[in-house]
């Protein structure tokens, strides 16, 4: 009996502190596909192609760990930590190059007054792209490609991912969330402690077939390493000509006091029958750069059968750049992406895809930002030309 009562105890204590342990989960995404894109040039150039295997096609392939522990009153810590995989190199967890975090955060989380967190994280433009795209922000959505080429934050891409970042996430008031962040820039510039900051705020609602989001964010007094005599920015004072705050041996740190503005819109409404989806966004950029652009774009998901969709996707940016590092001539141009898409799932883990992609530069794109599918390398592209795509592969999530 006594022995029976010992083992009683001894169970009792063993699943009080399985209890307390953090419960975590494993997940992740296995995708890649085969892509083939061909570019056109001028006359009396040869036509650039690109063929090969690429990862992260419809979904970014990806390992993660989550978990969360009770803490009493309503009250939880929480973490992530997401990394990157190129499953079609050696490329990811393993690869002796390290690796390359899409998300890893710490917080403390509320059901009733929502959650805080700090470190790696999303800013509010990566989800409200993801939302109002056809494709959820995949590398062939015009919306990703188009926003990456601008070289703007509101995208579902790296750039709408924050280092150093506090953030609050509120919790859903019927339908509505709210989210703020904070990215220290963490910069040692003597002129603002605020160097190189980001800070954002976004709000989405979504209720029924209806979703709509709302962004803006902001990069502060940015520091450059761009470099040009023409321009009335200053070298931080006491920064050697042989070390910069940027890293980059050799090329002094610009500071020049000046932000880039970033404003989004997007709304997306399901009928059942179709899914329609549109997005209006703008970036001031303040600095030498000047990079001024608007992106829109419209896009539809079309159920068929069961278990099938086909996506439509059309988009636009807008450049408009006074001024140039050379100042040889202004910048104004666009480009323009469509995308027809095919997706089946064959269970709920398991996707086939196949899309064709069709990409328009103008004669007058600046050269940094000539458009391609993401996948594509940007060489394939140029201006006044077009380049054609097709894409098939498959995705498998756990």
């Amino acid at each position: 009996m006594q022995k029976k009562l010992i083992a009683l105890a001894v169970a009792s204590l063993a699943s009080g502190a399985a209890l307390a342990q953090t419960n975590v989960t494993i997940y992740g995404v296995a995708d890649a596909g085969y892509v083939y894109s061909q570019g056109n040039r001028p006359s009396g150039m040869s036509n650039p192609n690109f063929s090969g295997i690429q990862s992260g096609i419809l979904s970014g392939s990806r390992l993660g760990f989550k978990g969360s522990e009770a803490l009493g009153n309503g009250l939880k810590a929480v973490f992530t930590l997401e990394y990157s995989l190129g499953i079609d190199e050696n490329n990811g967890v393993g690869n002796t190059g390290g690796l390359n975090a899409r998300q890893q955060f710490v917080g403390l989380a509320s059901d009733k007054l929502g959650t805080v967190s700090l470190g790696r994280q999303y800013a509010p433009g990566y989800l409200a792209t993801v939302n109002n795209s056809p494709l959820g922000g995949a590398l062939i959505d015009p919306q990703s490609f188009l926003s990456s080429r601008a070289g703007n934050t509101i995208t579902p891409n790296s750039p709408a991912r924050w280092d150093n970042a506090i953030a609050y996430t509120s919790p859903n008031w019927s339908g509505f969330t709210a989210k703020a962040i904070y990215g220290f820039g963490e910069a040692d510039v003597t002129e603002s402690t605020s160097a190189n900051g980001k800070w954002g705020l976004g709000g989405n609602y979504s209720n029924g077939g209806l979703n709509v989001d709302l962004v803006w964010q902001t990069r502060q007094n940015v520091v450059s390493s761009a470099v040009s005599p023409s321009f009335k920015v200053g070298v931080v004072p006491g920064t050697p000509p042989t070390t910069t705050i940027t890293g980059v041996p050799g090329i002094p740190a610009i500071y020049s006091g000046k932000n880039i503005e970033e404003g989004y819109i997007g709304a997306s409404y399901d009928f059942k029958v179709v899914k329609v989806m549109a997005s209006y966004q703008g970036q001031n950029d303040k600095t030498a750069v000047d990079n001024d652009n608007t992106v829109w774009t419209l896009g539809a998901v079309v159920p068929v059968m069961a278990a099938s969709n086909i996506h439509l996707g059309y988009g636009q940016v807008l450049f408009d750049k006074d001024r140039n590092f050379t100042q040889i001539r202004d910048l104004d141009g666009d480009s323009q992406g469509a995308t027809l898409a095919w997706t089946t799932n064959l269970s709920k883990r398991t996707t086939l895809y196949a899309g064709y992609i069709w990409v328009k530069n103008d004669k007058k794109i600046p050269a940094a930002n000539v458009v391609t599918p993401g996948g594509v390398p940007q060489a394939v592209g140029y201006p006044g030309e077009t380049n054609n795509t097709v894409t098939a592969g498959m995705r498998h999530t756990f």
